[in-house]
């Protein structure tokens, strides 16, 4: 009927390839493969299998051996698998020759982020940031595959000419197209900017986390507003702001993109508008998810976002979220031993709850210990407000 199917889509089936290097070990190379199906999952891909390969430093033609290219080729010919996805950034040259010996879409971490973002961005601002560092980040790694592709994407049919000549006119285009996005950025940036101006009176609060930790759920507990939270990476894209009026004084909190490991340098700096948000916030609440074996490194991760961002010394509470699903207090998690999970009180006594920021140990999901998450931020938010108004009935509060 009109042309429509009844049977069901079938996903995409991808491999992950990695390389165990002298900075990077077997562990941390298992830890990043797993966040990396995950990216795929988000993507819409069936991952099927992960390839690893200890070398002192990619190889410069292929990232990976000669001997190992073998073995992915030999795979993805017999399960037809069509995509592959590094897990570390590939030149443009490496892309071409692996584009030309394995006839199947090529993926690097950064390009994967990039498309997920472009799925996922909702507002005309935060699609822009998106289309502006995904240009400039395909540039100069257009291939004839890649061409192709784009021109399938974009439904504007094929063109005449030769493959060389294809790229060229390409990248023309895309030339063409970043000046017109970076124009059309710049007056949205300008616009917000106006806006942002006129909340300077207002204390604002952003959450701020890893990908995936729990900051929407958190969002919507807060302001009671209907604030998209998924288990998946990159749920939000676009900044939100609500405002919220808690002992009777209005705030403004905003929930802005999750960090991730490697996150690409184009979408950081595209992305300044909408992480200014971070920046001129007067309060941060950094989500983390404590029950994540590498919930430190992820923790790395955002504060040198932050530092890249040039946000340093900001008031700060850690938001240690999801301690329904903590099993052990140790380094590693014992599936197999009977012992109870940590109580609240347990986690308070840890080092994460003797730091020399204020900490919450809260479930988000659960709605566990959410008061005293508010109470907490409550005592930052009211010692901001009357700095910007001291005669604001200060004694009432006290």
């Amino acid at each position: 009927m009109g042309g429509y199917e009844t049977k069901s889509y079938e996903k995409d089936t991808a491999v992950l390839v990695a390389l165990i290097t002298q900075d990077q070990s077997e562990q941390k190379v298992i830890e990043y493969l797993d966040e990396l199906a995950f990216l795929g999952e988000t993507m819409g891909l069936d991952v099927k299998k992960s390839f690893t390969q200890r070398l002192e430093k990619p190889d410069k033609r292929s990232f990976v051996g000669k001997g190992k290219l073998e073995e992915i080729q030999t795979y993805i010919t017999a399960e037809e698998v069509k995509v592959i996805i590094f897990d570390d950034d590939l030149t443009p040259s490496q892309l071409r020759n692996l584009e030309k010996e394995l006839r199947v879409k090529i993926y690097d971490r950064s390009l994967l982020i990039l498309d997920i973002f472009l799925k996922r961005a909702q507002t005309a601002q935060a699609k822009t940031q998106v289309e502006l560092a995904r240009s400039t980040y395909l540039l100069p790694r257009l291939t004839r595959m890649w061409t192709h592709l784009e021109r399938q994407r974009g439904g504007t049919g094929t063109r005449g000419g030769a493959g060389e000549k294809e790229i060229e006119t390409d990248r023309r285009a895309i030339r063409n197209q970043i000046t017109v996005l970076k124009k059309r950025l710049d007056k949205i940036e300008k616009q917000n900017a106006v806006q942002r101006k006129s909340r300077h009176n207002v204390v604002r609060v952003a959450l701020v986390g890893y990908t995936n930790v729990g900051k929407s759920t958190i969002m919507r507990l807060l302001t009671k507003a209907d604030v998209l939270a998924e288990d998946k990476l990159f749920a939000t894209v676009d900044a939100t702001v609500r405002k919220v009026v808690l002992d009777t004084i209005p705030f403004l909190l905003s929930d802005t993109v999750g960090f991730i490991r490697k996150l690409p340098t184009h979408l950081i700096e595209s992305f300044k508008s909408t992480l200014a948000e971070v920046v001129e916030a007067d309060i941060l609440l950094h989500v983390v998810d404590v029950s994540h074996p590498y919930f430190e490194d992820q923790m790395e991760t955002v504060n040198q976002t932050l530092a890249d961002l040039g946000v340093k010394n900001k008031s700060t509470i850690l938001v240690f979220n999801k301690i329904d699903q903590v099993k052990s207090l140790g380094s590693e998690v014992y599936e197999e031993m009977e012992t109870p999970p940590p109580t609240l009180d347990d986690l308070k006594n840890t080092y994460l709850g003797k730091g020399e920021l204020p900490a919450v140990f809260i479930s988000a999901a659960n709605k566990e210990n959410i008061e005293e998450l508010k109470s907490v931020m409550m005592k930052k938010v009211k010692k901001r407000h009357f700095t910007i108004f001291p005669n604001y009935l200060k004694d009432s509060y006290y």
